[in-house]
Parts: structure tokens; C-alpha cells; sequence
């Protein structure tokens, strides 16, 4: 079996270890963090992304530390709160995909994926700066000046990735012109409002607020988008002053307000985006998640399409195991560009709509809001199912 080095230990890199070992590969994960801590905040696992991730195990390890969503897209308007559209998911979305929507804390899935994973299996402190690629073998070096050989390497490392310059022409991100705020506020801060194992969408000028339960309920997920400017930094680390965050959503309903106080000073950063690529592989390297397909977090799928790729690229592997790396790179790009470029072009543009001023336009988006039903109307993302036991379609493309 071929032996595979991943590049960056986060979800999905994290995720396609957990999946290449179960398919009986040598995999090696390496993160350039000194070590693995808390970071980022909530996200939603919607039945495309729940189901591998059951396949793995990984949701019964995380019992007690996930909230099954009652209610989904809860739409409502900024000045008064007043509900625009809103799905019933408990019930309806198994009916419907066959599994339910679930929301977690980011580092507590990451710990459960990672406990998949043998230490040893697992480097920090490994800074990617180059790839070199052979006609049998793949070279990384490390900032250290360390190096480690590989018949093949997986790029999971963001949106500012190394190896994404091995597989295409190297060009900065583009920056979105708009900004997220997080926060996480516990739960005996929270208004009761906001303790409702619900996915609510606040929509106003310019701007939209995002929060629902996690840690089995002991929190709140708390995020915004608002304007950027160049002052605002691009880091999961970078945080701005209650009194900032207050400045962006005055005027809204005083229950919005009252959780951004809860929730203190927050996190800050600038979001970036790319165009979509139409080649993640060469020989020997591909590219997986933010590294092949950043999107604006306003569908909530960049977390569960990096789970869908490492599912893909783990099958189609395994049906090419060591005789012809290339065409099972072909085969998993083939199978996941046509969706995630689809997926990053609904994202772009949400945020149009999301951020409406007052007046005809929005009078129109509110209307149709009410009128359609999101959890059908999204059922080309929710029905998807990645490739595993007794599965393999995803792949078997090109």
C-alpha cells in the first residue's frame, strides 16, 4: 500500500487519516501547530456530513457534546425579530436524508476524529514550505529543515496552502469585503431565546447574525457578518472589543444585542475567498477542503465538504490502492469539483442576498422566503452521500 503523507491537521486532514487508515493505508498527518488546542467555535453537521462521519464512529464519541437541531434556517428580520421562514428538522430531516442535523463545538469534533488516530501517526511543529514531486515518490520539506518521503500527498492546509502551489499557479486570496464576528456565550448567560435547539439567521442591511446551541447545550454559538475594512485581520486569532461588535448591529432587536453582550469581547477576522479551480491533482498530489475550494461560510458546508472529500478520496484510493495514483486522483477530483464549485458559488452569493437594505429588494427576498421550503430546496447538498461500506459511486467518475 502506497504510504501518504497529509498535509495539515485539521477537519478534513484529520478526517482523511481516519478514512485512509480504516481502507488499510500508512498515513502521516502534519500539522505545523505546536500543538493541537481549541480554536475556531460551532458548526453544523447536516446529513451530508453526519452520515460519514457516523461511519467512523465518530458521532457516538461525541454523545453529550452535540445538539440534535429541532429547528433549521429559522429566518428572521432584524428590527423586530419577526420569523421569515423556518423548518422543522427533528423528524422530518431523517424522513427526508435519513439522518438528522447536528451542531458541535469545532474542537470537540476535532478530538473526536483525532482519537482515530494513533499519536505516532501524528507530527506538529511540521510547517510545510515545498513540495517536490518524483515520477515514484512525493518530497516535503519542513521548516526545520526536516524532510519526510511519500508515494502520495494530500493538501489540507487552508486557504493560504503550500501545496496548493504544487497543483496550480500561486495567486493570493481575494478578500470577500466582509468580516465575521464569533463568539461563544454560556448558557447561563444566554437569553432563553437563544437556548433553542435552533439554527437562527438574523437578516438587515449589510449584515447578518448567526447563533444556536452547543456543547450538548452548555454554550451558544454566536457569529456575525458585517462590512470589513483593511484593518481587520485575516486570523481565527484576532478578536475585536464588545463595544465594535455592539457599533455593527445597532438598532436591532434588543434580544440580538443582548446576546452579543453575553457573549463579551469577541473573535474577528476578514473573509477570504477564490475562484473555483478546475484541476486539484497532479501525479501525486491533490488537494482536499479549504485548500481546493474555500467558501464563504454562508451555507454552512466548508467543514462537511472537507468530510465529504475525505471519504471520496479514501474510496477512490482504495480502488486504486498502489498500481495508478493518478487516476484515483483523477477520479476523486472528477467526483467532487462539479459539487463544491457549485457550493462555492451559492456561498458568494448569499451574502447579497443575506445583506439586503430595507425597501423592494428585501420585501421580495422576504416573500420568497416564506414561500419556499429550504430543506427540499436543498436537498442536492443534504442527499449526498460520500462514499463508503457498500458505496463506492461517489468515485467511479472519469
Amino acid at each position: 500500500m502506497p504510504r501518504i503523507a497529509i498535509i495539515g491537521g485539521g477537519i478534513g486532514g484529520m478526517t482523511a487519516a481516519a478514512f485512509l487508515r480504516r481502507a488499510g493505508f500508512a498515513v502521516t498527518v502534519h500539522e505545523q501547530a505546536r500543538r493541537l488546542t481549541e480554536v475556531g467555535a460551532g458548526l453544523i453537521l447536516a446529513p451530508n456530513a453526519a452520515r460519514p462521519l457516523r461511519r467512523l464512529g465518530v458521532l457516538d464519541r461525541l454523545e453529550g457534546d452535540v445538539v440534535e437541531l429541532e429547528w433549521g434556517w429559522e429566518f428572521r428580520r432584524w428590527q423586530d425579530g419577526a420569523v421569515l421562514s423556518r423548518e422543522r428538522l427533528s423528524g422530518v430531516c431523517e424522513q427526508l436524508y435519513g439522518e438528522a442535523t447536528y451542531v458541535v463545538h469545532r474542537a470537540r469534533l476535532l478530538d473526536a476524529i483525532r482519537a482515530l488516530i494513533p499519536e505516532y501517526a501524528i507530527h506538529l511543529a511540521a510547517r510545510c514550505t515545498a513540495i517536490e514531486e518524483h515520477d515514484d515518490s512525493v518530497t516535503v520539506r519542513f521548516a526545520d529543515g526536516s524532510t519526510t518521503t511519500a508515494d502520495i500527498v494530500i493538501g489540507a492546509d487552508g486557504i493560504h496552502s503550500v501545496v496548493r502551489e504544487t497543483v496550480t499557479e500561486p495567486s493570493p486570496p481575494e478578500d470577500a469585503g466582509i468580516c465575521a464576528f464569533r463568539a461563544i456565550v454560556p448558557a447561563d448567560r444566554a437569553p432563553d431565546f437563544a437556548l433553542r435547539r435552533a439554527h437562527t439567521i438574523w437578516l438587515g442591511p449589510g449584515h447578518h447574525l448567526v447563533h444556536y446551541p452547543i456543547d450538548g447545550g452548555r454554550s451558544v454559538n454566536l457569529v456575525a457578518v458585517a462590512p470589513t475594512s483593511p484593518a481587520v485581520e485575516e486570523s481565527w486569532s484576532a478578536t475585536a472589543t464588545l463595544d465594535e461588535f455592539l457599533a455593527e448591529f445597532e438598532g436591532w432587536d434588543p434580544r440580538v444585542t443582548a446576546l452579543i453582550r453575553a457573549g463579551g469581547d469577541p473573535g474577528r477576522w476578514a473573509l477570504l475567498d477564490r475562484a473555483p479551480l478546475t484541476r486539484w491533482s497532479t501525479r501525486r498530489v491533490t488537494l482536499l477542503g479549504d485548500a481546493a475550494h474555500p467558501m464563504l461560510p454562508l451555507f454552512a458546508q466548508g467543514a462537511a465538504q472537507s468530510i465529504e472529500d475525505a471519504a471520496t478520496l479514501a474510496a477512490c484510493l482504495a480502488e486504486h490502492p498502489g498500481d495508478d495514483p493518478a487516476a484515483a486522483l483523477r477520479r476523486y477530483e472528477a467526483a467532487r469539483i462539479p459539487r463544491t464549485t457549485r457550493l462555492q458559488q451559492a456561498s458568494r452569493g448569499r451574502a447579497q442576498v443575506n445583506h439586503l437594505p430595507d425597501g423592494p429588494g428585501q420585501r421580495a427576498r422576504d416573500e420568497a422566503l416564506a414561500a419556499a421550503d429550504p430543506l427540499v430546496a436543498s436537498g442536492w447538498i443534504y442527499s449526498y452521500d460520500p462514499p463508503g461500506e457498500g458505496n463506492s459511486a461517489g468515485c467511479l467518475l472519469g
